[in-house]
């Protein structure tokens, strides 16, 4: 099961180069973010470093890589100079050819951690390449995007519906995850108590947005922290960064923002953004069999029906959708308590710092997750249709800077009270 993930998985990797310039390879588009090519070689290199030389006690294969690819090795700004893709994707084939031979002779199930690991380390890189690449058509349509903005007092937009919101009743409930695929800072589960709170079924909407937007909430302080109007002053921001004016995408989540956009959304419409285990027990809590879902929607891993997510190399008869879809669009995907469109088409943001839990280990190593428990960095929950199953769990935590908007994140709001 897990070489056919990992094949799987590489298979993805390498679709995601199929035709790609080598500007765009080399390229930085952002400045916190390293070229793709960085990212597909630093794929290998990790790879490489814990199967190879720290489990099966080989000499490093590429020392001349060491120091490029390595995530501390050098600022991302000089991660331009590259080898080509075609010397990059021979590094990932050694490697990779190598790392099958050591597991015909490891012990799989001592490794299987370290193996999911990887797995998902490889994951998230495909979605950083993902959303790079995202970037790079975002900069090439921004004409156009201006000239749909130009039009769109001419465009007939469906009227917004208030958000519906659903009660989630006080209690204690299970949060965080002891599989052997969690990530160290998943762990461990443990039990908490909430008083009852209200939260949307639904990701706030491009067309709830849209009303924030019109009614001058990025040139209003009164709904923005002080930082973030300091931000928002200093990058001259006035919508999301994959915004769309087209009314078919009225329904589907917005995309795109800060944390600080949306927690000003939040106050605009008398809420507030959700605390990470407020959005959990929403999501993950089944109170009738007082126990924890993997999923949403049970223990049944993610397919088509249940969310919108990026579909593994030739895994689904299904086409990758590649884009957001409506809010509601899979009910099959429902959460006990009702919640739609938890898991898939958009990162959610939180009200909460990224943090250990009480118990916490580090793994596989002390950078992993410890060195961003540092109060700067607001957890994201939920997963994007660019986020592979391996990853797409109620429990996983991502976790940024809130000025960060690059990636696919949306959210959805809460309240003390109904609304």
């Amino acid at each position: 099961m897990i070489a056919r993930a990992f094949q799987q998985r590489r298979a993805t990797t390498l679709a995601l180069f199929e035709g790609i310039e080598e500007t765009t390879f080399c390229r930085q588009v952002h400045p916190d973010f390293s070229p793709i090519g960085w990212h597909l070689g630093h794929i290998a290199y990790t790879e490489s470093l814990w199967l190879l030389e720290r489990s099966a006690g080989l000499r490093c294969l590429f020392p001349q890589y060491r120091k490029l690819f390595a995530a501390d090795g050098l600022p991302k700004n000089e991660r331009v100079q590259l080898p080509t893709l075609e010397e990059i994707r021979y590094y990932l084939s050694v490697v990779r050819e190598e790392v099958l031979n050591y597991l015909k002779v490891a012990d799989v199930e001592q490794e299987e951690r370290l193996l999911r690991f990887l797995l998902q380390h490889e994951s998230q890189h495909n979605e950083i390449i993902t959303f790079i690449l995202e970037l790079f058509r975002s900069q090439e349509t921004k004409v156009r995007n201006q000239e749909s903005e130009d039009r769109s007092q001419e465009l007939l937009f469906p009227p917004s519906r208030p958000s519906e919101m659903i009660q989630i009743p006080a209690g204690e409930f299970e949060i965080g995850n002891n599989s052997i695929d969690a990530l160290d800072n998943e762990q461990p589960v443990h039990r908490i108590y909430l008083e009852a709170y209200w939260i949307d079924r639904y990701p706030v909407t491009c067309g709830q947005y849209r009303a924030f937007i019109e009614a001058g909430g990025y040139q209003n302080s009164c709904w923005w922290l002080p930082s973030g109007w300091e931000w928002l002053q200093t990058e001259f921001v006035t919508q999301p960064l994959y915004w769309c004016y087209d009314p078919a995408w009225h329904n589907h989540p917005v995309c795109g923002v800060s944390w600080y956009e949306a927690e000003a959304y939040s106050r605009f419409v008398g809420k507030r953004l959700p605390t990470e285990a407020e959005w959990e027990k929403a999501v993950s809590w089944d109170a009738k069999a007082n126990r924890r879902r993997i999923y949403p929607w049970g223990d049944e891993k993610p397919t088509p029906k249940h969310c919108n997510f990026s579909i593994p190399h030739q895994d689904f008869a299904s086409p990758q959708i590649g884009k957001t879809t409506s809010v509601d669009a899979y009910p099959a995907g429902q959460s006990a308590y009702g919640l739609y469109d938890a898991l898939g088409n958009v990162w959610e943001w939180t009200a909460s710092w990224f943090d250990r839990y009480s118990g916490f280990q580090s793994y596989p190593y002390v950078g992993y997750s410890q060195v961003y428990f540092d109060q700067q960095h607001r957890v994201l929950k939920g997963g994007s249709w660019a986020t592979c199953p391996w990853s797409l769990r109620s429990s996983f935590r991502n976790w940024y800077h809130p000025t960060v908007r690059q990636l696919f994140a949306g959210f959805r709001c809460a309240s003390n009270r109904s609304l």
